[in-house]
Formats: C-alpha cells, structure tokens, sequence
C-alpha cells in the first residue's frame, strides 16, 4: 500500500470516527439550533441544497438555515447580506450552520477537510476545478483555500488553491488545516454586501 493510499485511508477512517463522535456530541445541539432557527424567521430549521461532490456527481447538502425563505440560489458572495436573518448572521460568524454537515461526512459525500462544495449553477468553477483535476477529491466542511480566507468570488485563484490542496493532502495536513480552522483562520464563503 503506497503512503498516498494509507492516507487516504486514514483520512476515510478519521472521518467517519469524528462525524459519528461529532453527531453524538452535537446532535443535541443540532437539533436545538434547527428549532430555534425554525421559530426565529418563517422557514425550515435545516435547509438542503444541491451541491457539487466529487466526481462531479451532485448530492444534498445539509446546513442550518441562516437566510431568508425565498432567498434565490446564488453563491453566498453573489446573495446580499440583508438576506441573512439575524440568528443566520451568529451561526455563520462560529460557523454552527456547518454542524449538519456531520452527516453528509459519515454518508461520505463530504470529508472535514477539502475544497468546499459549490452550487450546480456555479459553471465556471466547476469547470476550473475539472481542469485541474479537483474533483478527484471529496468536498470539505473546511480547507487549504478557507483557512487562507479565499471564497468562491475567485474562481481561478480558488480552484488553484484548491489543485494544490488535491495534489499535497496528507492525513497530518488535513489536522493541521482542521486545527487552523477550530482556531479561527480564514473566514470561508461570505455574503455580498
């Protein structure tokens, strides 16, 4: 087995003990956030949306609801920030509105660490991902291009980032990049202004 092929392995295992510790830890906190979410604005505590994964096969992404209901599909730098409700604004900002994203790791549509998974709609990086070979790679909660605070609003300089992250993962570097993130590097997707 190749070092490569043990990393990726260790990787898989990782994030499958850490989502299943993570949902039995945070379920309770989940669930509490969705119906608090639910009652603070008109809408769905959870909210699903159809995202990018690897392969370039689509799966449903799950996050707690942070915007307005009828807020139109659009990368979160092109949605003005008057759509985010004011409890969505506090999620966002401690990035709790990823925790269910827990589940879609243990169903292994995600991993924690990789590039963040981007909308149907969003053709052009989809397409600069595909020619740098991105989509090899699961989509992460968190990675290379959000601890360095680059969102989608650059989708050549992101998918750049994101083939570098694809072409020097390691399990070590994937905790070093998780560790930056719980420590508060980068800011990740934001809303326009």
């Amino acid at each position: 087995m190749s070092p490569f092929s043990v990393d990726l392995a260790l990787k898989r295992i990782f994030d499958v003990l850490a989502s299943v510790a993570g949902l039995v830890v945070f379920g309770w906190m989940i669930v509490l956030l969705a119906l608090v979410v639910q009652r603070s604005s008109q809408g769905p505590g959870l909210f699903a949306q159809p995202r990018i994964g690897r392969g370039r096969a689509v799966f449903t992404c799950y996050k707690l609801r942070t915007m307005c209901l009828g807020t139109a599909q659009a990368a979160s730098h092109e949605t003005p920030a008057s759509a985010v409700t004011p409890l969505g604004a506090f999620l966002r900002a401690y990035k709790l509105d990823e925790l269910p994203q827990l589940w879609n790791v243990l169903l292994g549509e995600m991993s924690f660490v990789g590039p963040r998974p981007c909308l149907p709609i969003q053709t052009r990086l989809i397409e600069e991902r595909a020619q740098r070979g991105v989509h090899v790679a699961r989509p992460g909660i968190t990675g290379l291009a959000q601890v360095q605070g680059v969102d989608m609003s650059d989708p050549v300089r992101l998918a750049e980032i994101d083939a570098t992250y694809v072409s020097t993962r390691s399990f070590s570097g994937d905790i070093a990049l998780i560790m930056r993130t719980v420590l508060g590097s980068g800011r990740g997707d934001h809303v326009g202004m």
